[in-house]
């Protein structure tokens, strides 16, 4: 959800294929499908249905979709290590959620569209014209002390409907401050509290009898508690912990800057791969970036960040030693388990992070597998190359370094040759967007299954 285009040196991203993305594609469409479904079930062929009688179905049918997937979108927010194993790691979730923003926001337009231009259904043939002296539909109050809110209920919701769009747009262009994109959402939370009412008022009281009510009520009363801890800034204060800068260190040119932390609270340990969401006390708020150091339980955590954006860019020249920062996590499932003997790892540019961190493991605790490292940068300075040379041959770990510059680009036809056994290996990429997702087309198309392919969605907007 970063607003300028910083890297996290965990920044890998695919748009389709693999299995933990068939997941999240599940989840959206179990939604999308599933939300629908119920309001059919509960509805009288609404086709058929007078004018007015019609356009208050589909008014419920856009508002239990707006409002349904804006409460996962809640949940999915709160970071919860019990949900992120089940769609493959954090950065899967950040892509549903972001997915379920990209709904919410088509759906409460469309929501507005029924009620405010409702003879644009009827000349498209979703509503069926007026009938003659056809009366405005009856429906009994869920509660009779409800009955005088729902004026109020429409109002609410009238300004909920701007409010919200406007939020909702703004936390999806990545031109907007990261601040003011975590601001965004933290307001966000408020307008469903208030939305919540609106829809209690003026849901069809029929529904609530019937699976789509029970599950809309499900969905409002999660997506209340949601709501509450992200206005109250609760995301994640359990699994935080406090520290200071111990050490910096720069790399190619000042670029990158490797960050060490001396933690002060307890930590529960990490797995090479993970990530953590770090606050430098400077007003910015917390960001992600890979741990790219292994656990050794002494409260050492290392990352490398590189500068690409404002405000990394800023962190490189401003960053002190001895400055407070705020750890939270670990968050992922890019963590080199897998079910074959033989891994392939690839890594470009600061995509290098989780396999230092998975290299330090290794050194200390080998776990018998052959693992082929393909690391494509451009030039680097011999001490750094020679201290990854060092590292790989510790930890048993066959080096290829590509220089795309004297060598063109690493592609999957090359790494096919260099590893005859591909099709019985895991591969694990974490690099540049594009290179990733060449790769990885290549290998499909040659019959790499999708579940052997491992690389992190993790763009946060």
């Amino acid at each position: 959800m970063a607003t300028e285009r910083y890297v996290i040196s965990f920044r890998c991203a695919q748009r389709r294929g693999s299995i933990e993305v068939t997941r999240i594609r599940i989840a959206f469409w179990a939604l999308l499908v599933g939300l629908p479904a119920l309001w059919l079930a509960a509805e009288t062929s609404p086709r058929a249905q007078p004018y007015l009688q019609g356009q208050f179905a589909y008014a419920n049918l856009t508002g239990i979709l707006a409002m349904g997937v804006m409460a996962v979108a809640l949940l999915l927010a709160l970071r919860s290590t019990a949900v992120e194993p089940h769609l493959g790691g954090l950065d899967k979730s950040y892509r549903l959620h972001k997915w379920l923003g990209v709904l919410a926001l088509v759906a409460i337009i469309a929501h507005w569209l029924v009620i405010s231009y409702p003879q644009w259904f009827v000349a498209m043939g979703i509503i069926a014209p007026r009938l003659a002296n056809t009366p405005r539909p009856t429906t009994p109050e869920w509660l009779p002390s409800l009955s005088g809110l729902r004026g109020p209920a429409r109002t609410i919701g009238d300004w909920g409907f701007w409010i919200g769009v406007g939020l909702i747009a703004l936390a999806l262009v990545k031109r907007v401050p990261y601040r003011w994109f975590l601001s965004t959402h933290r307001w966000l939370s408020i307008i469903f509290l208030l939305l919540v009412f609106h829809s209690v008022v003026l849901l069809r009281a029929s529904y609530w009898s019937r699976p789509v009510g029970w599950v809309t009520a499900a969905l409002l009363a999660a997506g209340t508690a949601a709501a509450l801890f992200t206005f109250f800034r609760r995301v994640g204060r359990t699994r935080q912990a406090v520290g200071e800068v111990e050490g910096l260190k720069h790399y190619r040119d000042g670029s990158i800057l490797g960050v060490e932390v001396c933690l002060k609270d307890r930590w529960p340990g990490h797995s090479p791969g993970q990530f953590a969401f770090v606050d430098f006390e400077d007003g910015e708020g917390p960001h992600p970036f890979t741990i790219s150091s292994s656990w050794k339980d002494d409260g050492a955590l290392t990352f490398l960040i590189k500068g690409l954006g404002d405000y990394t860019r800023d962190l490189l020249s401003k960053l002190d030693a001895r400055t407070l920062v705020t750890v939270e996590g670990p968050y992922g499932g890019f963590t080199f388990s897998g079910r074959h003997q033989r891994q392939i790892w690839i890594s470009g540019g600061i995509g290098i992070a989780p396999f230092i961190s998975r290299l330090q493991e290794l050194e200390k605790q080998p776990d018998g597998k052959t693992v082929d490292f393909f690391h494509a940068t451009v030039g680097g300075a011999v001490e750094e190359i020679q201290r990854l040379r060092g590292l790989a041959e510790r930890a048993r770990v066959t080096l290829h370094l590509w220089d795309p510059n004297a060598r063109g680009r690493l592609t999957g036809p090359i790494l096919r040759e260099a590893v005859p056994e591909w099709r019985e290996s895991d591969v694990w990429f974490c690099g540049p967007v594009e290179f990733g997702n060449d790769v990885r087309r290549d290998l499909f198309r040659a019959g790499l299954p999708a579940s052997a392919f491992h690389q992190e969605l993790f763009h946060l907007r």
